[in-house]
């Protein structure tokens, strides 16, 4: 998808003095706003050095004279998307920490309504993990690219899993929990971990669980074989969040819920799917939304490299994964997927016909919630003005990254 830039425009004539380094006040306009149950009809969003100054209607705010005007007519403003899983795209996978792949996979991303994200890792040998771990940091600490997606942090998913729900993460690289490990991992971040898949049901989980939370990192329940008990304990313990339902855990059955159980009844607990009508069947997605409802429901992409690219062979952390249209298979595994988070979002709509307002709160603040940053995923003064400009049906038209627009 290429941003079609004839279908907005920058008014004032000394538009690109912002590109050149001059802080200008940026005034954007459109149909509508959507935010946080919110909805402005013709908005006015004021931003000055990339935060956002006020938002209003047009009815009762006028442009200041000399700003930076982007017009949307009839478009709608919602917050820009925050992926918390996702494994690479645009021909990048994130274990590789090279900085132009990076750059790349960002400007992809923002042009597909993201702002923000976690690098997700792969279960991959220790030292492999720990040298990837500790790169990507360095990434995320020093990033200063403009107009593209934000890494917020990094997601582990594994190495501490489930052998028989691992899915196509490396069966010898698998790694029971435990503490020590957890504080080789969070030193390797340098403060950037944010978000650890693990299974509740190995011995020393709930250890780690506990001292994970302690230090302020969020955990999710996935890749497991747990049962509805060993997820009441990881609750207990201060889990919060499930990795893509349903997938690479023990299915659902009537007198033996297990994780997936919990995950769709627990009001505790918010999950993430993957609505690519790959993963999960479309019919399954409604009833899952059904569920988790409008706040505790989170879409993710678990996009892979290939995403963007087209049918072909790509990489996933060390192993190869071959991609024919939607499918992206390992050893005829699953192996995460080819999804973007605007196409995610109109596929809510379709799969369970949901309002583009509520569709869109899945990938924004719901996600945000997961992490608990109460500055990404909405609209309000006094934060970065990370904006998703939208048709109608949920098209991408725009996307600002702390004001700064995105170049496809």
């Amino acid at each position: 998808m290429v941003i079609d830039y004839a279908r907005f425009s920058c008014l004032n004539v000394n538009c690109t003095d912002h590109h050149a380094g001059e802080i200008l006040i940026s005034a954007i306009t459109a149909g509508e706003l959507f935010t946080a149950g919110d909805r402005i009809h013709s908005p006015l969003v004021l931003v000055d050095d990339g935060i956002i100054l006020s938002i209003a209607s047009q009815d009762s705010h006028t442009i200041p004279v000399g700003a930076q005007h982007w017009a949307f007519p009839g478009a709608i403003l919602v917050p820009g998307f925050v992926d918390i899983h996702i494994h690479g795209a645009a021909g990048y996978d994130v274990m590789e920490a090279n900085d132009a792949g990076l750059r790349r996979m960002t400007r992809f991303l923002a042009g597909r309504g993201v702002t923000s994200f976690l690098a997700t890792t792969v279960t991959a040998d220790p030292s492999v993990l720990l040298d990837a771990v500790e790169k990507i940091a360095a990434q995320i600490l020093q990033w200063d690219a403009s107009g593209a997606a934000r890494p917020v942090g990094i997601h582990l998913e594994g190495p501490c899993i489930s052998q028989l729900r691992r899915g196509v993460h490396p069966a010898k690289d698998i790694q029971n929990p435990s503490v020590e490990l957890f504080d080789r991992l969070q030193r390797a971040a340098g403060g950037t971990l944010k978000l650890i898949t693990i299974a509740p049901e190995l011995p020393g989980a709930l250890e780690v669980i506990r001292c994970a939370v302690a230090r302020g990192v969020k955990v999710s329940i996935g890749h497991t074989d747990g049962t509805s008990d060993d997820a009441l304990a990881a609750i207990e313990a201060g889990a919060t969040h499930v990795t893509h339902a349903f997938n690479a855990m023990r299915p659902l059955e009537h007198r033996a819920p297990g994780v997936l159980g919990e995950a769709l009844n627990n009001s505790k607990l918010s999950a993430e799917i993957i609505a690519d009508g790959v993963h999960v069947n479309p019919s399954v997605v409604s009833i899952f939304l059904r569920c988790k409802g409008k706040k505790r429901a989170v879409l993710v992409t678990d996009a892979i490299s290939a995403t963007g690219m087209g049918s072909g062979r790509y990489k996933l952390g060390s192993f190869e994964v071959v991609v024919d249209g939607l499918h992206a298979e390992s050893e005829g595994r699953l192996a995460g997927s080819v999804l973007t988070m605007d196409q995610a979002v109109r596929n809510v709509m379709k799969f369970a016909g949901w309002t583009l307002g509520d569709s869109v709160r899945l990938a924004s603040e719901n996600p945000a919630g997961v992490l608990g940053n109460d500055s990404l995923g909405v609209l309000r003064k006094g934060i970065p003005a990370d904006i998703a400009v939208l048709s109608s049906v949920g098209e991408i038209q725009q996307c600002f990254v702390a004001g700064v627009p995105a170049i496809a």
